[in-house]
């Protein structure tokens, strides 16, 4: 397409992509999109993606005509080292660049101060508020808040879900287990926002406080968690999951720097250096259940808002919890955006 097409490439939570108004992308989106983004190949090197799966992301945002709806968000991962362009997923990261460009883009009128965007996000069909500073109504990427995985400190955006609770595979324990064996592996199989596998670190015969790097080169591990997601896939409702990047497998094991639990997550087949968004309040359900992995090892705050500390390879992330008659009613997190290019991409 040689007059490109309108990009905004914009750092959400630890994540990086390309957030696009939707009636700009071209019809043979996916193949536009692995073009723009270099895949497949490891490097990217002939395109926008960094060679991670991290910063291969994509936001395709619409205003919504739904009620009390300000926007629809499709989050699209681009797999870096297969053609493959995947709906399968929420990602909560990405999600906290939505409000900001909604507003940048006219899609949302912002207030003097502070600013709420209601998004439907259309990969689940959940609904997720977004607020963040926009003094004089315009979106402020400056300030003190910091999240971990991410250099220095910026602008605040709190993120609110509600009945998130089996979004991908209908229920929040989609076999009615708490635990389910796969592979003689006691596995939590959870959806709360994000399909996850949570199984003990030590059952797969590791610590828990690996490097990734280290746990990416261990074949064998790697192996065994793909024999267990092969299983886990159909159990899930999630069907064939061999091009899918669902479900997670999130290892845990005891905390240690004084938070809930400590996690080690592949997404599904690198292991990611920090958490995702949904990723740790799915990780965080598991640890509230009344057995399991997670519970085996977490160490749980009192009261009926709990807020859950969940440790990562490059620190840790922490979503409250809001618990109602033991079930979970309502959960939030803390992220950061910031805009990094407004212009054209070509395919």
């Amino acid at each position: 397409m040689s007059d490109g097409v309108r990009v905004m490439w914009m750092r959400g939570g630890t994540s990086k992509g390309g957030y696009f108004l939707a009636d700009d992308l071209p019809s043979d989106r996916d193949a536009f999109l692995l073009s723009a983004m270099g895949s497949p190949d490891p490097r990217q090197i002939d395109g926008m993606g960094g060679g991670d799966p991290l910063t291969s992301k994509i936001a395709v945002i619409r205003r919504s005509n739904r009620a009390g709806i300000d926007v629809d968000y499709l989050f699209l991962q681009v797999f870096v080292d297969q053609p493959v362009v995947s709906d399968g997923q929420n990602c909560g990261n990405i999600l906290a660049g939505v409000g900001p460009f909604a507003v940048e883009r006219g899609l949302a009128d912002a207030v003097d101060g502070e600013t709420e965007v209601a998004i439907y996000m259309e990969n689940t069909g959940q609904t997720a508020r977004a607020t963040f500073p926009t003094p004089g109504g315009r979106v402020s990427y400056s300030g003190e808040a910091r999240i971990d995985g991410v250099p220095g400190t910026a602008a605040p955006v709190a993120l609110a879900f509600e009945d998130t609770a089996g979004s991908t595979c209908g229920a929040l324990l989609p076999t009615g287990n708490r635990v389910d064996q796969i592979e003689g592996v006691a596995c939590t199989l959870i959806d709360n926002g994000m399909p996850c596998v949570v199984m003990r670190a030590d059952a797969l015969g590791i610590k828990g406080d690996e490097d990734p790097a280290d746990l990416e080169a261990n074949a064998d591990l790697r192996e065994k968690l793909e024999a267990i997601r092969a299983i886990a896939g159909p159990m899930m409702n999630l069907g064939d999951i061999s091009e899918k990047s669902v479900p997670k497998m999130t290892l845990v094991s005891p905390p240690r720097s004084g938070g809930t639990l400590s996690t080690r997550t592949f997404i599904p087949h690198r292991c990611h250096k920090a958490i995702g968004v949904l990723g740790a309040v799915s990780a965080g359900s598991a640890a509230l259940l009344s057995e399991g992995p997670a519970v085996e090892v977490a160490n749980l705050p009192e009261g009926e808002e709990k807020h859950l500390r969940i440790e990562h390879p490059t620190g840790e992330t922490t979503v409250v919890a809001t618990l109602r008659e033991g079930a979970i009613v309502r959960t939030g997190i803390l992220r950061t955006a910031r805009k990094l290019m407004d212009g054209h991409i070509f395919g």
